[in-house]
């Protein structure tokens, strides 16, 4: 039972420190008989992966709540993505523009954006960080060391309409259907 605690002591002084949570530390202990290693995706009890589809389908959630958004990726991936979308079937790709690298216990996050004309980049950009920050975070238990924005366009309301051959201003979505 002494024993029970020391680890759980040791747990927690390991698992409020940054510094400490590399995914080095983690490969170091791997191969021992006694694995010593901590923090809410390792316990006595078994250990829990994460898959980075995971990560970045959150990320791309969490970036999509932000006000200011219009759309994520570069024009290709989204030219991709509506293509996708027409085939009977296929899911939305909520992970489209999130690019992730992820260790044992870290994970940094990168997120291409199409802007709302009128929404402030700077202001747009620290909501996307803090909101992807507490969601990916407090659903895999992962640190996020960074989440760098990267703002591919601006969406202008023009955008969204086009002459027709009568001159007349048409929506896209209406041509679509």
């Amino acid at each position: 039972m002494a024993e029970n605690q020391t680890t759980d002591k040791s747990t927690q002084g390991i698992q409020g420190s940054s510094t400490q949570g590399s995914s080095a530390q983690g490969a170091q202990h791997s191969g021992t008989a006694s694995r010593q290693k901590s923090g809410p995706l390792h316990t006595d009890q078994g250990d829990t992966t994460i898959a980075e589809t995971v990560v970045q389908k959150l990320a791309g959630m969490a970036t999509r709540e932000v006000p200011g958004v219009h759309a994520m990726g570069s024009a290709g991936r989204r030219a991709f993505d509506q293509i996708a979308e027409r085939i009977p079937g296929s899911q939305t790709n909520v992970s489209g523009g999130v690019s992730v690298e992820k260790g044992e216990r870290q994970t940094a996050i990168d997120i291409s954006v199409v802007a709302e004309y009128g929404a402030s980049i700077v202001d747009m950009s620290q909501n996307i960080r803090r909101n992807v920050i507490n969601s990916v975070e407090r659903a895999t238990g992962l640190e996020v060391i960074e989440v760098n924005v990267n703002v591919t366009d601006v969406h202008l309301p023009e955008d969204d309409t086009e002459n027709d051959d009568s001159g007349v201003k048409r929506s896209r979505e209406n041509e679509l259907e």
